[in-house]
């Protein structure tokens, strides 16, 4: 085997979830991963830091999107609408990969520590905006309010989009999610139950 492999995170990557949706998360040792792909144990270690970061190691370049999506909104925007903007780039890079990322999603579903790991990425993602609305003159209480309630609408539409099998474009669900908060914000300001 050479010392240098073309695209070894990519197989990788294929060669773990392959392995867990057949297998289990559990019952797939990093050895039956790297012998898929062809690798060695040693070039699994150099890009992730364990099994479980397979399925995580996208979470940083989808926060910088995110984060940048908040900049980019327009200096006009409300705080809501520059995390839409957010969740709305974020939709398309879900929508374009479709298929894998409903088999991801089967795997962390059926493994309470993938679960958990999740929740750990999306509460730095919340992190990741309330700071980006920060940066754009947000009061903090705000900031923080909205980038927790654009994680609520990403996890309500999320869900949505695959137990209804992706048939409805994940962007139109994060649209009905947040038209639901505005109608409820409207129903409260107006006094109503």
């Amino acid at each position: 085997m050479g010392r240098w492999e073309p695209n070894a995170r990519g197989r990788l990557e294929r060669a773990a979830l392959e392995l867990y949706v057949e297998r289990g998360y559990e019952q797939t040792p990093v050895a039956e991963i790297t012998r898929r792909a062809g690798l060695t144990e040693r070039t699994f270690f150099r890009h992730f830091a364990d099994k479980r970061e397979v399925l995580f190691a996208g979470s940083g370049g989808l926060e910088e999107l995110c984060v940048g999506a908040v900049a980019a909104a327009p200096p006009a925007a409300t705080p809501m609408e520059a995390v839409a903007a957010a969740l709305d780039a974020a939709a398309g890079v879900f929508e374009e990969r479709g298929d894998l990322v409903l088999q991801r999603q089967g795997v962390i579903d059926a493994n309470a520590e993938l679960r958990e790991r999740e929740l750990i990425k999306l509460a730095s993602l919340a992190g990741a905006l309330a700071d980006a609305l920060d940066r754009r003159g947000v009061d903090a209480m705000t900031a923080q309010l909205t980038a927790e309630t654009a994680i609520a609408v990403l996890k309500v539409a999320f869900r949505r989009w695959i137990d209804g099998g992706r048939e409805k474009p994940l962007r139109s669900l994060l649209a009905e999610c947040f038209d639901v908060l505005r109608s409820l914000s409207a129903r409260g300001a107006a006094g109503t139950p």
